[in-house]
């Protein structure tokens, strides 16, 4: 599994497991829009590969939906709090 799927399971404490070939199948979808860029680069083994960084555009629309993924959770919180 690649390096970034295996760290969002490290960070996530293995509640997330991701499916390698979704990952990269997304990567595409989100350079089109521009939310991510991709350059090559070459690993410590002389290897080549893909590096990601996100853009501008994509550090604004994460804010956005960082906002909205917490207003969805706060009601789905109080309406689990009113069903006490």
């Amino acid at each position: 599994m690649g390096s970034g799927s295996r760290r969002i399971e490290q960070v996530s404490e293995d509640v997330l497991s991701l499916n390698e070939g979704t990952v990269y199948t997304s990567l595409p979808r989100l350079q089109q829009r521009r939310w991510i860029d991709s350059n090559w680069g070459v690993l410590e083994n002389n290897r080549r590969a893909r590096f990601y960084s996100i853009t501008r555009r994509g550090l604004k629309q994460l804010a956005f939906e960082t906002e909205n993924w917490e207003r969805i959770a706060g009601v789905i919180g109080r309406v689990l709090g009113l069903e006490d």
